[in-house]
């Protein structure tokens, strides 16, 4: 018998098969066709379902004790008084987590509260003269209904906002006892300052140019007493721990390599540099400590840079006039300046001309500078300027000794030999990395920058110590000190006799004074100095009269603790008890977006340790867990919106400047030429925002959830794109119709699913479709997140379920409230209604008192699918994965039917679908299929 392969599409082989699933019409779609359901109102399910979730809030949400436990939080929000679509996708996300969880028989935590002080209230009281407390409490309450509107299962018995004293009582209370354990300090530091208005700037409110947002006046640089925390005191260990979070992808890379950056630790060398007047060879001003990275650059040094604030500079300005005014302009650069005063009469001298056999230009006498770009916060204050292979040192020498030529001493390892004489810079581009050393370097020339580092640092640490190995880190201590009102109160008080004395424990908390909305208008500066019923107050050691500080804290403060609060949060008497803290903590999984993946996590490293060291978190999370406050990480991707703009002149246009009559050809309105389109991020000033509430308001809101997990990888940008929500509207349509083709169940007398091996073909391909959907979902759901693929599966299994032609209700319902139970997180409202529907009235209960389904028991997948060797004349030429074949076609001995299958399964795959077509209209001799299928050869 000869095989004549023709066009896949027709299919000629299907008549062979007994089974005829690939060509029928599913017996669903014929009986929903006159199904007297319903019609699904999505708007008025939510608002059903979100009433009864309301009545039985207190029931649902409390924890139960004796259950494994999974706290699951999204970073709380600024009550800025309207969710937008990063908002919904990442409460979305979690809420997803958290109904899975419990739905897993986990005791889930899930609360919510609101990240209440912050600048914009203040902004809003100076520009409405409106309350800060009532401008946030009005926002929170639109918010929160926003939140409740999306479905979110919250435990909104533990809400707090950070601006209520309950709660920034204990924020004081944990300053204080870093105060106690001197952690908490003050020392001077540069911050920004209006002239004008009398108070400190965030560096949001400098404009580019420089300029104070409140009074136009041109930001200066003064020196202020500040409050700081010392983080850095646990920088060993914040670095070190990070380890611990990327075992396992619990952090994301990203976010891990962000901290290390950021804490920036890097090993180098502290060099002796000397100090000399040029109007006598004796030193006259003592010695320079400058820290390196680059010892092997040490030849190369042609110039040596100091802060502006260097300790020699702050000596030498109070006898230059013209060095003080220059400190004075350099408050007023930007860091990246170029600018600088040369120091006169003082030279610095290279510490390898204290070496013999070094080359001569050593030797010669190093200019000193004052300059910006030296951060006095950084090693010591003091660069060596190796303008040949450092680019802001190659640009300050080019600025200030252009004239000069420029050395380079390290070159390319790979550069020949022949070209190590050639140090003319003017000839190559500059060399910044490691390499080997050129001829310049005398007898140091050939090592590699490695080698010379170890032997400089040798030599000249047995030379008088004029070096010694060294780490330096980037991290600073914490600033926390804030000239502004809306913020917690900085709970100490100033006496003359005693100086910075605590605020005893039982005075917390230090209330704000309540200042009216027009108070804020009226007045500039800090309104804390100026309230001075508030501020005047007594010595709580001798009684004498004394003022409270009037900082308060950076927000970031509140933030570095707020998790630990929703464990215990209506403990009155200290931030939460340490039973209750060892019980749920540390949080199981946290969301957010990673413009947080720095200060935030890093202060909440760093307070979580603080805190275990404290004994408020006596275990720390185990032994494990090293103090870490959040187990997992997930870092949503942002949300852009579709933007129109004029390619003419770049402008972004309104949505009224743009006809969309014909969607995928827009035309500008004024011109009808054809706008510029591009996905940005969201935004008021690109007119591309979408508003989650109307999207709510228009679809549901189980839709609107589903769509944005549908769009995009969680942790990937997401381009909205809102005409594609009518796919998962007709989706839930769909599974809707299922439910017509059911009789209703009672969950005490399910109807029972037949022994496996009873199941015929048919049933046995459902029942392992929903296996496979539940050990995917379950995947996705607790170790990938990918929850786009959530959606995808259960939109596959939705499909096999309309068209698979069964009589067994028993099958048909185990499938149907599987899916609903997978379906359920994603889509509470629509799946509790579905729930009722599906059963009896009243006998159903709530979906979410149901178990995730497990597959557990399910029959191994060898039981559905198998590997499929396709081979050609005896050699392979792919493998796909097929179905097993039924057992009639085993048990035939006519061998044509199993062959004609086995053709039409290959091209059902991908890969088998190309290859047949690519073979379409040859004949074959025979095709021998081996072991049910494990093997098919083409024998041509």
């Amino acid at each position: 018998m000869r095989y004549f392969l023709r066009g896949l599409s027709s299919r000629p082989q299907c008549q062979l098969l007994p089974r005829d699933h690939l060509a029928r019409v599913g017996q669903w779609r014929l009986v929903t066709t006159n199904s007297s359901i319903k019609r699904l109102d999505l708007q008025a399910v939510d608002k059903k379902w979100q009433k009864l979730w309301n009545d039985t809030a207190q029931a649902n949400t409390k924890l139960a004790g004796g259950l494994p436990k999974a706290y699951i939080l999204s970073m709380f929000p600024y009550p800025s008084g309207n969710l937008h679509m990063g908002h919904f996708r990442v409460y979305t996300i979690a809420d997803v987590i958290a109904r899975f969880k419990r739905m897993q028989g986990y005791d889930v935590l899930f609360p919510m509260g609101w990240d209440a002080f912050g600048l914009p209230a203040e902004n809003a009281a100076i520009e409405r003269g409106v309350s800060p407390a009532d401008w946030t409490r009005q926002n929170i309450g639109k918010m929160k209904d926003q939140l409740i509107g999306m479905n979110g299962g919250f435990d909104w018995s533990r809400e707090f906002m950070t601006c209520d004293p309950d709660f920034y009582k204990h924020t004081q209370r944990i300053f204080l006892l870093l105060h106690e354990h001197g952690l908490a300090y003050q020392a001077n530091s540069l911050v920004n300052y209006d002239p004008i208005d009398k108070t400190v700037l965030a560096n949001e409110q400098v404009d580019s140019n420089g300029f104070s947002w409140r009074s136009g006046a041109k930001a200066e640089k003064v020196m202020l007493k500040q409050w700081f925390l010392r983080v850095t005191k646990y920088k060993e260990a914040l670095l070190a721990d990070l380890d611990h979070l990327s075992r396992n992808d619990r952090w994301p890379e990203r976010v891990l390599a962000m901290q290390r950056n950021w804490l920036g630790r890097s090993e180098g060398a502290v060099l002796t540099f000397s100090l000399s007047s040029t109007s006598s060879a004796r030193s006259t001003h003592g010695s320079l400590k400058v820290f390196t990275t680059r010892p092997d650059t040490l030849v190369g040094v042609q110039y040596v840079a100091l802060s502006a604030f260097h300790p020699l500079v702050v000596t030498l300005a109070d006898k230059d006039p013209y060095l003080k005014e220059f400190v004075e302009q350099a408050l007023r650069l930007p860091e990246d300046s170029k600018a600088g005063y040369l120091l006169p009469g003082i030279v610095a001298h290279n510490p390898l001309s204290s070496i013999t056999d070094m080359p001569d230009c050593v030797s010669a006498p190093l200019p000193v500078y004052v300059a910006p770009y030296i951060l006095q916060d950084y090693g010591e204050g003091a660069v060596m300027g190796v303008p040949g292979h450092d680019t802001r040192d190659h640009e300050f020498w080019k600025l200030h000794k252009n004239a000069t030529p420029i050395r380079e001493v390290i070159q390319p390892v790979h550069t020949s030999q022949s070209l190590l004489a050639n140090h003319d810079s003017d000839r190559h581009e500059l060399y910044t990395r490691p390499g080997i050393l050129t001829s310049v370097c005398g007898k140091l020339a050939g090592l590699t920058s490695s080698e010379a580092s170890d032997y400089i640092v040798r030599v000249l640490s047995a030379s008088d110590n004029l070096a010694q190995y060294a780490e330096n880190w980037r991290i600073r201590d914490w600033l926390i000190s804030r000239q502004r009102y809306w913020g917690t109160p900085i709970p100490i008080i100033h006496c003359d006799r005693c100086g910075a004395v605590p605020v005893p424990l039982e005075e917390l908390p230090v209330e704000l004074p309540k200042l009216d909305g027009e108070w804020f208008r009226r007045k500039g500066g800090n309104p804390l100095e100026s309230a001075e019923g508030w501020v005047k107050t007594k010595c709580p050691n001798c009684h004498s009269p004394a003022r409270r500080d009037t900082d308060t804290m950076d927000t970031f403060v509140d933030s570095s603790w707020y998790f630990m609060r929703f464990v215990d949060p209506h403990n009155v008497v200290e931030p939460f008890s340490p039973q209750k803290a060892d019980t749920m903590l540390p949080v199981d999984i946290y969301l957010g977006g990673i413009e947080h993946a720095i200060l935030h996590l890093l202060y909440a490293r760093f307070i979580s340790k603080f805190l275990v060291s404290a004994q408020l978190w006596p275990s720390g999370g185990g032994k494990d867990n090293a103090a870490e406050p959040f187990q997992r990480l997930i870092t949503q991707g942002m949300v852009h919106g579709k933007t129109y703009s004029d390619s003419q002149t770049g402008r972004f246009l309104r949505p009224e400047e743009v006809d969309l009559s014909i969607p995928s050809r827009p035309k500008i309105v004024a011109t009808g030429e054809t706008p510029s389109i591009s996905w940005e991020k969201m935004s008021k000033s690109k007119y591309n925002g979408v508003d989650p509430s109307k999207c709510m308001d228009t679809y549901g809101a189980d839709v609107t959830r589903a769509h944005i997990l549908f769009q995009a990888p969680v942790n990937q940008v997401l381009e909205w794109e809102e005409e594609r929500v009518v796919g998962i509207q007709r989706w839930f349509g769909r599974i809707w119709r299922v439910l017509d083709t059911l009789p209703p169940q009672t969950l005490d007398h399910q109807p029972s699913i037949p022994p496996i091996e009873k199941l015929t073909e048919a049933e046995m391909e459902l029942y392992g479709a929903v296996q496979q959907t539940i050990s995917s979902v379950t995947t996705s759901l607790s170790i990938t997140f990918a929850l786009n693929t959530v959606i995808s599966d259960l939109i596959k299994l939705t499909n096999i379920i309309i068209s698979t032609s069964i009589s067994d209700n028993a099958i048909l319902y185990y499938a149907t409230s599987s899916l609903l139970r997978m379906l359920a997180p994603i889509a509470p409202a629509f799946c509790e209604e579905c729930w009722e529907h599906l059963h009896c009235p009243t006998a159903g209960g709530s979906i979410f008192t149901q178990p995730f389904p497990t597959s557990k028991d399910a029959p191994s997948p060898e039981k559905f699918s198998q590997q499929c060797a396709v081979q050609e004349n005896g050699k392979l030429r792919f493998a796909v994965t097929i179905p097993t074949a039924p057992d009639n076609l085993l048990d035939n001995k006519d061998q044509r039917s199993l062959i004609a299958w086995a053709i039409v399964e290959i091209g059902n795959t991908p890969e088998g679908s190309k290859w047949l077509e690519s073979r379409k209209g040859r004949e074959w001799k025979r095709v021998v299929v081996v072991k049910g299928g494990k093997t098919v050869n083409f024998v041509g």
